[in-house]
């Protein structure tokens, strides 16, 4: 069932196209990547989400019906412009923004102090918002987004500043929040996160989709037929069979490793084989491409083809 779906979404501001004629949709209980360059129109499709901005053309439905001021308390939204009173208290201040989505007081301090424990900043309860630095900052914006249990969260750039341990933290709650049903929108340019925790993407770009999909199935959709073998380099190997595209061969230790581009996907049991035959195998996997590289080589595909 989708959560969100997009239908034929167009938005203009003065002379420019922010998005036009953009369609997709989002299933229940996925993690979704929304990607995209810079002035692609990711921040007014995520301001349209939240009813910040209304489309000038198309549809947004939220679980079927179209989206309406009351979805608001549905919906956790970080934006990527951070922004905390700074002389407040850091418990004050986050039990007033819970309690600004509707969560009782009590339940606020309950929630709260049992998100704090685990992101390990209860210590700083008490504390002015001044005091914290930009990556402890950032945590507390993101326990007061979720803190409602919202059923849709939107994160934008939500990575951004923070060190790899924190990261790494950030990315398993995500990934509970994703286990507990809830729908999450990731808006990143970090494309590595990306491929640990989306299900499905949308590219956008110069203002329209240019790509979307499950993450597996775009991956396979760009494969170049190359495959990593690595065998143990215990005898000698005779040339490859001149259908077999050799790009490296290299010795390591006791291992010899091959990378290897096939005219055919098919041709993948014949090279398995080959080395089977052949030599004593350690190893035999296919190299998708990266999203990185889909990201790059469809972005610079558009944009050639319409400034052609």
């Amino acid at each position: 069932m989708e959560i969100i779906d997009i239908q034929n979404v167009s938005k203009y501001f003065s002379n420019h196209t922010a998005l036009d004629d953009v369609s997709f949709s989002i299933r229940e209980g996925v993690i979704f990547g929304l990607l995209g360059p810079n002035g692609a129109g990711k921040t007014t499709l995520i301001r349209i989400l939240n009813q910040i901005t209304f489309p000038d053309k198309g549809t947004v439905l939220f679980k079927g019906l179209p989206l309406n001021p009351s979805d608001i308390s549905k919906i956790g939204y970080l934006p990527e412009e951070r922004g905390l009173y700074k002389k407040m208290n850091v418990g004050e201040q986050a039990v007033y923004l819970a309690r600004l989505k509707g969560v009782p007081k009590n339940l606020a301090i309950k929630r709260l102090q049992d998100r704090f424990e685990k992101f390990g900043i209860m210590g700083w309860w008490n504390r002015k918002v001044e005091e914290l630095s930009k990556g402890m900052q950032q945590k507390v914006q993101f326990i007061t987004t979720i803190i409602h249990e919202p059923e849709f969260l939107i994160f934008d750039e939500p990575f951004s500043g923070f060190d790899p341990i924190n990261a790494n933290l950030l990315k398993d709650e995500i990934l509970e929040l994703k286990k507990s049903g809830t729908t999450v929108i990731l808006s990143t340019h970090n494309m590595a996160s990306v491929e640990e925790i989306c299900d499905d993407i949308v590219l956008i770009n110069n203002s329209r989709k240019i790509l979307e999909g499950s993450l597996s199935e775009v991956k396979k959709n760009f494969r170049e037929n190359i495959f990593e073998i690595i065998i143990y380099n215990d005898k000698y190997l005779a040339n490859l069979p001149p259908d077999f595209e050799v790009i490296s061969d290299n010795t390591i230790d006791d291992k010899r490793i091959f990378t290897i581009k096939l005219s055919h996907i098919e041709q993948a049991n014949n090279l398995l084989t080959y080395f089977m035959e052949n030599a004593t195998l350690n190893s035999f996997k296919e190299i998708l491409p990266s999203m990185n590289d889909i990201f790059i080589q469809q972005v610079n595909r558009y944009n050639a083809q319409k400034n052609g």
